[in-house]
């Protein structure tokens, strides 16, 4: 991809458990790029189940992995690797959906638009992009629920030039209105685009269900109103409240020298005041809690029927113990000739179906999703409600399941710290939403998982719990088979007969 191409495409990078990235061409999670089939068997409505890079244990990890905290707050994350002479330059926030009022709604997404605008040292658009050029360098960025990030892949020559070409961008950039306007009218056409995708609606309302009244808090895209009302004033209240060093992380990974980058993020960045903890003066709301089950019937001209119920998962800050468990739990079920996956697909009930748990420091979700046809929904619902009621058997899963998945994670994931610019994905991801001490000790606590805390994750946030129960199919197949969402609140483990 060229560099011109880089600069209107950008490419959301889907990691496990990771969030409803957004990038300033998508508009939405890439799941609904991939169309309705990804929709339905990729777990959470935002997420891809590809490990976090995580194979390494702690003690190994500290070996390659160096870390400094400027004065200002900033801190500084570098992975040194010299097989190829390319670094990556990432600036991660702790900006995102879950800072966003419903008057602010898309607007995290929109200000990372225009990071790559207009700014003190480059006048505009095209400036950026030819100074880009220049260093050899292809950009990128994503918005998701609980981070932001900007990067850069270039020459490992040009990282002083990278940094300095960042700093600018982050710290001055100038939100010029014609820009914006321009640029609104970007955002809104990914909006409409979108919308007009199968799943879209459906996926919305699943996530407005989940989020009692913080819906704006989950929704990356935002809403279409307050996008096309948006003022350089908005943009820069979120800079003055949320891109502040002390709420930043710089990550350089590649062909580097960690003093030499701690040097030069000193010189550079160093001098960028610390502003106000953004979370102390302006804290964000606690999620309410699911009080009853809800459900929703969305009818769309589609030959299947997909199914998605979601629980209130645990938030990693609160509960990070609980975030390894749900990562084994779901790999064990996921696996081809698991009980679960015996049980519902092998028998021919589901085409497919998967379980997911999305870490988010405020209440991930859990999700079972998956696409069966409408002659087969009551015995398929059914079967899964079965499955489901023995989440908290002890004998469900075997202690050789558990040690086989927590291989397996180890041997996928065994390469990622050699990539340069996905293992900087990754740290950022993490640091924005737990800590990079989380990223660090993965590996090491997902070993010591065991039966017990599997039972402790479902019996706490899956067994018996609110729950939100989503179904996709035609209006003739719902017809058909006579579907209600008073049916979807009571959960039944024998079929449905409809006279």
């Amino acid at each position: 991809m060229s560099k011109q191409d880089q600069a209107s495409h950008k490419d959301p990078h889907p990691r496990h458990r990771m969030p409803a990235s957004i990038s300033r061409t998508s508009g939405r999670p890439r799941l609904l790029r991939w169309g309705l089939c990804a929709l339905l068997l990729a777990a959470p409505a935002s997420a891809v189940m590809v490990a976090p890079l995580q194979a390494q244990s702690r003690a190994e990890l500290d070996k390659v992995l160096r870390r400094k905290l400027l004065a200002n707050g900033m801190e500084v994350i570098v992975v040194e690797n010299h097989g190829v002479p390319i670094a990556t330059l990432e600036i991660n926030v702790r900006n995102g959906a879950f800072t966003q009022s419903p008057e602010y709604a898309g607007l995290a997404h929109m200000y990372e638009h225009m990071f790559f605008k207009a700014n003190k040292d480059l006048p505009d658009a095209e400036a950026f992009t030819e100074r880009a050029g220049e260093l050899g360098a292809v950009f990128n960025g994503t918005t998701q629920e609980e981070r932001v990030n900007y990067f850069l892949t270039l020459p490992a020559d040009s990282v002083v030039g990278g940094l300095k070409f960042l700093a600018s961008a982050l710290i001055n950039p100038s939100f010029r209105e014609d820009e914006l306007a321009a640029e609104k009218e970007v955002v809104l056409g990914e909006y409409d685009r979108n919308e007009a995708q199968p799943g879209f609606d459906f996926q919305q309302k699943a996530t407005a269900l989940l989020y009692p009244g913080q819906f704006s808090r989950k929704n990356t895209i935002g809403d279409r109103k307050v996008i096309a009302n948006v003022t350089p004033a908005q943009m820069r209240e979120i800079q003055r409240k949320y891109y502040v060093p002390n709420n930043s992380a710089l990550i350089v990974t590649g062909d580097v020298d960690p003093e030499k980058i701690f040097a030069m993020a000193e010189q550079i960045f160093g001098g960028w005041p610390k502003g106000a903890d953004p979370f102390v003066a302006d804290p964000i709301p606690a999620i309410p809690a699911l009080e009853s089950n809800k459900a929703q019937i969305s009818v769309e001209p589609i030959n299947a029927v997909a199914v998605l119920i979601q629980w209130q998962g645990p938030s990693v800050g609160k509960d990070p113990g609980a975030t390894f468990a749900a990562d084994v739990f779901s790999d064990v079920l996921n696996t081809p000739g698991s009980t679960f996956q015996k049980n519902l697909v092998d028998t021919g009930l589901w085409q497919g179906v998967g379980v997911n748990y999305y870490t988010l420091n405020h209440t991930g979700p859990i999700s079972i999703s998956g696409q069966t046809t409408p002659d087969k929904y009551r015995a398929a619902m059914a079967a899964l409600e079965r499955e489901i009621a023995k989440f908290t058997d002890p004998t469900y899963i075997t202690p050789r399941e558990i040690e086989a998945v927590k291989a397996q994670r180890a041997v996928s994931s065994a390469f990622g710290i050699e990539k340069a610019s996905e293992i900087a994905h990754t740290i950022g991801f993490w640091w924005s939403v737990a800590n990079l001490d989380y990223f660090m000790s993965y590996t090491d606590q997902m070993a010591q998982q065991r039966i017990t805390d599997l039972m402790r994750y479902t019996r706490t946030y899956i067994a018996g719990k609110p729950r939100v129960t989503n179904v996709l199919l035609s209006a003739e197949a719902r017809r058909a088979i006579g579907l209600t969402e008073s049916e979807l609140l009571t959960p039944t483990t024998r079929p449905v007969v409809r006279p």
